[in-house]
Parts: C-alpha cells; structure tokens; sequence
C-alpha cells in the first residue's frame, strides 16, 4: 500500500512541476496562480495544498531537484579518481552538459527571467562548491581556492549560458568536448 501510495505522491508532484513550467513559459511567476498550476495539471487545489503551501514551495523544490541532479553530473568524472589529471580526463566522462540538455526547458526559463536571478546565483554558488571540492581533493597549489573556483564557475556558467543562448545549437557530446579542449588549453596561441 505504501509503494502505491508513493506512487501517486511522486505522480501529483511531477504533474504540478510539470505544469508550473508549461506555465513558466508563457509568464512570469508573479502572473501564475495556484489555480493555473492545478488547471494544466489536471489535480485539484486540496492536492496541491497537501504537498505545498505556496507556488515559491513548488519552484523551491524543483530547484532543488536540479541542484541535486547537477551536484551528480559535476561529481561524475571526479568520482572514481584519486588523483586529478586533465589529460586522463575525457570528454565523455563530462557530464553537465547532459544535465543541462535534461533540464533545458528550466535552464531556458532561467537565462531569460530576471525574476529568477536568484536561482541563477544559487546555481552558480553550487557550482563554486563543488569546484571548491575538486581543488581541496586535489590540493591544487598557487592559486588562491576561492579564486581558482568562482573562475572556473563563472567560465562554466558563461558557456552554458552561451549553449542555451544558441537555442542548444550543439550536442551536450559536442559541448563536452569543447569544455574539455578549454581545460587543457595552456595558453592562447
């Protein structure tokens, strides 16, 4: 019973989510109501109200959710590594790209909302953890860590932000690759 249960929880979830970025597409979260959500979603408002208070808690967890999916992808080519080298690293072992592709309607809605600027920032913050991680793990030398790993964010954030801004012109394959090519890049020629 609980399995079923579980179920049907992670089904109304996924629908409501489901709605509220149908609806994000063609508004801005200010102009999007609970009712909006419920309507596209086919559920009732008591479902909604059963797992959220608020439209802020629905985006919260789905945030979240991305959060989570892209604290897997960035760890992906790191986990099985004791020591960090770019040149055994290779590009299908790079794996944000794919996380990207996955959530491409959010990533989409993000870069062009100025009401979700936060998120942006909460993503970027994220990413300097994890780059954080990497450095300390690998007890990178020279350069400051703070430094080294809000660079590297902001070098990923920007070509992400140039992917979504191509429309995803390019494979998350192709993506990889090229990220790659600009790790390994000792100086420009």
């Amino acid at each position: 019973m609980r399995d079923y249960h579980d179920r049907r929880v992670r089904k109304s979830k996924s629908a409501l989510k489901q709605a509220l970025m149908n609806l994000l597409k063609k508004r801005a979260l200010h102009q999007i109501t609970i009712t909006d959500i419920v309507a596209v979603a086919d559920l009732n408002r008591g479902t909604f109200y059963k797992h959220y208070q608020y439209k802020e808690d629905l985006l919260e967890e789905m945030v979240d959710d991305l959060i989570a999916d892209l604290i897997i992808s960035y760890r992906e080519p790191y986990k099985t590594q004791e020591e960090f080298s770019l040149e055994q690293l290779n590009a299908s072992a790079i794996k944000i790209f794919d996380h990207v592709e996955s959530y491409s309607d959010f990533y989409r809605i993000l870069t062009q909302s100025n009401i979700l600027i936060g998120i942006q920032n909460r993503i970027c913050s994220q990413l300097i953890e994890l780059m954080l991680e990497v450095i300390q793990k690998y007890k990178v030398k020279q350069i400051e860590p703070e430094l080294l790993a809000s660079y590297q964010a902001y070098a990923i954030w920007g070509l992400i932000m140039e992917w979504i801004r191509q429309d995803f012109k390019y494979s998350s394959v192709y993506m990889s690759k090229q990220l790659l090519a600009i790790l390994q890049l000792k100086k420009f020629t």
